[in-house]
């Protein structure tokens, strides 16, 4: 009986023992994960772009491609954006649009880049005038594969360089956007709209909103999981309208500059984005966070973190001096 008492008693002691050991271990796996840090300059110009580029302490070497919007309204202009593009010696890359308009193929698309002054400041490469290749999505529940330009493969490391602002579809722009339908194809981009179910015109039967939200982040996993570390994130939060560069009637801005971010986390870089937005005393904030929310925008950043892309926690680093 004795015996049986101490046993009883060792059991409960070691199971304790063992309880306060996974605590121990938890916490102290928590306190080695790096919250990744988001880098900031509330000034925008060329000089705190590349410096910006700098302090993520990530090099852009072998073959860069640099993605941007070329954009019909608000784009991010060659001025401001020609030093850096020229540091990494990159090629300005792009994808035809699916909707139509005046980069709908490779021709005027061309055409449009040189009108907005790219193709005086670096190559300009439309990645799909010769096709598109798959990349696999692993872990996405409406894609199982991501469509992109197949030009894309020739580089080997990417910069995202993204226009923040607001969007018709999926109530914000930037990196992950930029990095999903930027770099998909033109049917690939139907394909993301679409949430897996068409490469032809999705406009007619669009589907339920969370589910092209998540294919958008799917779509950005399969580039993310492509590039490995070959990869880094910038977003200049200008000329804030509520709509997308790609609309050729957006809104004016309703409220003035935030700055130029930059982070190794898409989630965390756009996130940070929203979070000062909503932190702005501009009283014009109101429009941009209605565009946001009606959208259900931060859903994409939801479930882009569960699926492994980044982190909504991040440390703030402003860089102003």
């Amino acid at each position: 009986m004795r015996r049986n008492v101490y046993m009883i008693l060792f059991c409960l002691l070691t199971s304790v023992m063992g309880a306060d050991c996974a605590r121990a271990q938890e916490k102290a796996s928590e306190k080695n994960m790096e919250v990744p840090k988001v880098y900031m300059f509330t000034k925008i110009s060329a000089e705190n772009l590349v410096k910006i580029y700098e302090a993520l302490g990530r090099e852009a070497t072998g073959k860069v491609a640099v993605k941007l919007s070329t954009g019909e309204h608000n784009f991010l202009q060659p001025a401001l954006i020609k030093d850096l593009v020229k540091k990494v010696n990159g090629t300005i890359v792009e994808c035809n649009t699916a909707y139509g308009g005046g980069r709908a193929d490779t021709e005027n698309h061309l055409k449009a880049a040189k009108e907005h002054g790219f193709t005086a400041i670096a190559p300009v490469d439309i990645m799909d005038a010769d096709g598109e290749v798959a990349l696999p999505v692993k872990g996405g529940k409406h894609l199982k594969e991501d469509f992109v330009g197949s030009h894309y493969l020739n580089y080997d490391f990417t910069i995202i360089l993204s226009h923040f602002k607001g969007h018709a579809m999926g109530g914000f722009g930037g990196a992950i956007k930029n990095m999903s339908i930027g770099i998909a194809s033109s049917e690939g981009k139907a394909w993301i709209h679409s949430a897996g179910k068409t490469k032809g015109d999705p406009w007619g039967n669009l589907p339920p909103q969370d589910d092209f939200l998540e294919s958008m982040a799917e779509a950005a996993k399969a580039v993310a999981d492509h590039c490995g570390d070959k990869i880094l994130y910038i977003s200049v939060a200008n000329n804030l309208s509520v709509d997308c560069d790609c609309d050729a009637s957006p809104e004016d801005p309703q409220m003035g500059d935030i700055g130029i971010l930059a982070s190794l986390d898409p989630i965390a870089l756009d996130k940070a984005c929203t979070d000062l937005v909503r932190a702005s005393e501009d009283h014009g904030k109101i429009h941009l966070i209605e565009r946001i929310d009606s959208r259900h925008g931060m859903h994409t950043l939801e479930y882009g973190e569960k699926l492994g892309i980044g982190s909504q926690k991040y440390e703030l680093v402003k860089l102003d001096k």
